[in-house]
């Protein structure tokens, strides 16, 4: 299907969906700024405040998802597949939910992020979300195919470099860390992290399947 045919299916009453996904992936972006700053933050209580922030986030987050799944209840005529619209939903929502996750965990376990793998999963977690919301945001009209695609190929690229991390500093830890409690807890804190651009990358995937249908 061609983009004008792809456009003649798009009824006014379905611009909702880009409200709402454009919405989701603006809050997945800031999320994904908030927990880099959270690792970065060398005082707890500081850092306490800001994952009650992300708290929050991912609590709208939710109520956003709850309407997106809402609308699809409610409309026959969808801008694309219902099925690529419920698995983009929950793939971002998972995005939400595990950057949250991650950084409850710190501050749970009580664990100092001044380390070198926390900090740069994080980093790889900011760049990520800001790679997915630009593809969210271009499923608008699909205009900017190439930037699209690109985005989608650096979550990709994210998504190894935070495999290759999560191994490096595993085994750095193995050789390092004595304390039995203090290996567990960042090495969940590891994989939580990791488990973010994971779903980063599905979330991409959805969007070129989507991008291979329509565009």
């Amino acid at each position: 299907m061609g983009i004008n045919t792809f456009g003649k299916l798009f009824m006014p009453k379905n611009k909702i969906f880009y409200e709402l996904f454009e919405e989701v992936a603006t809050t997945v972006q800031d999320m994904g700024y908030l927990v880099r700053q959270v690792v970065y933050e060398p005082e707890r209580s500081r850092r306490s405040a800001l994952i009650s922030q992300l708290e929050d986030m991912e609590h709208r987050n939710d109520d956003t998802t709850h309407k997106i799944f809402t609308e699809l209840s409610r409309n026959f005529i969808t801008p694309f597949d219902r099925e690529d619209i419920h698995s983009l939903t929950s793939a971002l929502d998972d995005i939400c939910d595990f950057i949250f996750g991650s950084a409850k965990k710190i501050n749970f376990y009580n664990v100092n992020p001044d380390d070198t793998g926390i900090r740069k999963m994080a980093d790889l977690i900011a760049d990520a979300t800001t790679e997915i919301k630009t593809a969210v945001y271009g499923l608008r009209d699909m205009k900017n195919l190439r930037r699209m695609t690109e985005a989608m190929v650096k979550v990709n690229s994210i998504e190894n470099q935070a495999d290759d991390i999560y191994d490096l500093n595993l085994e750095r830890l193995f050789e390092n860390e004595n304390d039995m409690k203090t290996f567990i807890k960042k090495r969940e804190i590891y994989q939580a992290m990791e488990i973010v651009t994971d779903k980063c990358e599905d979330a991409a995937n959805v969007i070129e399947s989507i991008i291979v249908k329509y565009a």
